[in-house]
């Protein structure tokens, strides 16, 4: 064991005894700002404070059984959530439809007709997966900011469902009379042997999405703001390509960066329990998102917005490309004058 290890073990819960001191831990020795290399134990303060200000017993040591001290200024030390209650709401936060569990509010943008701000994310984060006929949602449902899963309650209520794209899966109960008297005669059937079965009719449909995409409406202007946790504002829309650097703020993760691998991709992704879902023209980029991340806008170093992030796997996140979404949804990143 080295000596600044040892002489940590003993000194640690001294250490952070000491005002102003929020960490320590096995770092190298700087001087004037320059890194000398030497390990050292490096203490972790909120502050510098001159000497002079401090009582002697509060002074770190220059050295500790042998092993020297360095001490880093790092100010105030706060958990990285996006899962909090923000007002106003901000983008890269925790928000969800009041029946899901939570995913991420993704930018601000305009109704290209009437230039009210709206909030964007998927429509399995606002809609709740809905096809638009199977009840999962309905035009003024309330929205949560934080999402139910994130502790978001009635009071939490920040906007109201206001459009989205719905989302066609690869198998749904059929709206045909003929197949539901089908199901019935089916089921009458069955249940002279086998009073606890039923039958349950589907069918499978061949259809193509392009967005994963909702936007709702805020119950007053002034309970968001447009700059993306730190991304800031949106610069416009761009075009993607294989090979670009692209970055997302989301609720999970918080923020990083990836690299786009595929693009004009045709992908099923499953939706939970509403069934799966065929998805064409989507961008697949390295892994930069968790579940939860879901909603997120996607950057390009420009700061110019690409894409809706909507899925990902272990190893690999996937969106749709943003001139689908706004065309969809009739809304810019333009904001009005």
């Amino acid at each position: 064991m080295d000596a600044v290890v040892k002489a940590l073990r003993v000194s640690a819960p001294r250490l952070l005894e000491l005002p102003n001191v929020i960490g320590v831990g096995k770092g190298t020795k700087c001087v004037g700002g320059q890194c000398t290399g030497k390990p050292s134990i490096t203490v972790l303060v909120t502050k510098k404070v001159p000497k002079a200000k401090l009582h002697s017993c509060d002074i770190v040591p220059k050295s500790i059984d042998m092993a020297d001290t360095d001490v880093i200024e790092v100010g105030e030390v706060v958990a990285l959530a996006r899962m909090e209650r923000y007002r106003p709401a901000v983008p890269g936060s925790s928000i969800g439809h009041y029946k899901i569990t939570a995913g991420t509010f993704g930018a601000v943008v305009y109704d290209v007709k009437t230039g009210e701000p709206l909030i964007l994310s998927n429509n399995h984060v606002l809609a709740n997966s809905s096809n638009g006929r199977d009840g999962r949602c309905a035009i003024g449902d309330p929205i949560l900011q934080p999402g139910r899963y994130d502790n978001g309650t009635d009071k939490d209520v920040i906007a109201r469902l206001h459009r989205f794209v719905p989302i066609s899966m690869e198998v749904t109960a059929p709206d045909c009379p003929v197949a539901a008297s089908f199901e019935r005669t089916l089921n009458k059937v069955i249940r002279r042997f086998r009073r606890n079965y039923s039958l349950k009719v589907y069918a499978t449909r061949n259809v193509n999405n392009l967005v994963d995409a909702a936007v709702a409406k805020p119950v007053s202007p002034d309970i968001i703001s447009d700059a993306i946790i730190d991304l800031g504002v949106p610069q416009g829309i761009g075009e993607v390509n294989v090979g670009d650097r692209v970055a997302k703020s989301g609720r999970t993760t918080g923020t990083n960066w990836g690299e786009v691998r595929v693009v004009q991709a045709t992908i099923r992704i499953s939706m939970g329990d509403a069934g799966d879902a065929v998805f064409t023209d989507q961008c697949v980029t390295t892994h930069m998102a968790q579940p939860g991340d879901s909603g997120s806008v996607v950057l390009n170093e420009k700061k110019q917005v690409v894409g809706l992030l909507s899925a990902g796997s272990d190893t690999v996140s996937i969106f749709g490309r943003i001139q689908n979404v706004c065309s969809a949804l009739g809304v810019t990143f333009t904001r009005p004058r």
